[in-house]
């Protein structure tokens, strides 16, 4: 059977694979932004360096996307312990990240705007714009919020012990800090890439059977057996079941 016709090991290498690509791309994007690489928070900057600003939107937007596979994969790794505080978390890493995905086309009308309008003018605007209540609480907001379910999915997935506790906030840390050029780029984008990889590279090596649910049990799970006050026909019958799983 090809890969694209598995659906177990299909969509345990693209989430794995999507959550070591998106830290890569991120930093990637952070380096090419004019503005972060070069120290330079004057207005215009975007608009003197807009094929920069260009590439640096479309990584940064990518990255985001990357994230989606990645963060439905870690949903679904935790499903005994703590399931559904990984639904509810996951949810909002979710609606998070795609709010953050929209948010990088502001960059291309910034570029624009302070390229065709005196820079002053065309940052104004678009410091306006993004200071509108709209764009705010239904983009902006939503996004950060989302950063934090994705480090509390990432402590569900932790706690059923399906990645070390550590790389759920060396995600979230790297996320904030690859943004402190070049410093914060360098150690913020290897912490974003240790935490988020480690959980991607456990799907890529784990079987599809222990994908589907079939293998072994997670730490801390019931184990199986028989009620008390059973008969033992009933017991032996459901030791049979379990042993022959």
């Amino acid at each position: 059977m090809s890969v694209l016709s598995d659906p177990h090991r299909f969509r345990r290498q693209a989430a794995g694979l999507c959550l070591i690509a998106a830290p890569l791309l991120y930093v990637a994007g952070v380096v090419a932004d004019p503005s972060l690489r070069r120290g330079d928070t004057s207005a215009g900057v975007y608009g003197r360096y807009a094929e920069e600003v260009s590439l640096s939107a479309s990584l940064l937007h990518w990255s985001w996307v990357l994230l989606v596979p990645g963060i439905v994969g870690m949903i679904h790794l935790v499903r005994r312990r703590g399931a559904a505080f990984a639904h509810l978390a996951g949810g909002l890493a979710l609606l998070g990240v795609v709010n953050f995905s929209a948010l990088m086309m502001g960059d291309f009308f910034y570029a624009r705007l302070e390229r065709d309008l005196p820079p002053a003018q065309g940052a104004r605007i678009g410091d306006e714009a993004f200071a509108d209540p709209g764009l705010m609480y239904g983009f902006q907001v939503p996004g950060f919020l989302g950063l934090l379910g994705l480090l509390l999915l990432g402590l569900a997935v932790a706690y059923a012990g399906r990645a070390p506790w550590w790389a759920p906030p060396a995600m979230l840390a790297g996320v904030f800090g690859t943004t402190f050029f070049p410093v914060g780029t360098a150690l913020g984008g290897l912490l974003y890439l240790a935490g988020s990889g480690v959980i991607g590279l456990r799907m890529l090596r784990m079987s599809d059977a222990e994908w589907a649910g079939e293998g072994p049990a997670q730490a801390g799970a019931p184990a199986s057996g028989t009620a008390g006050g059973l008969s033992s026909e009933a017991g032996a019958s459901s030791g049979k079941r379990t042993a022959t799983r």
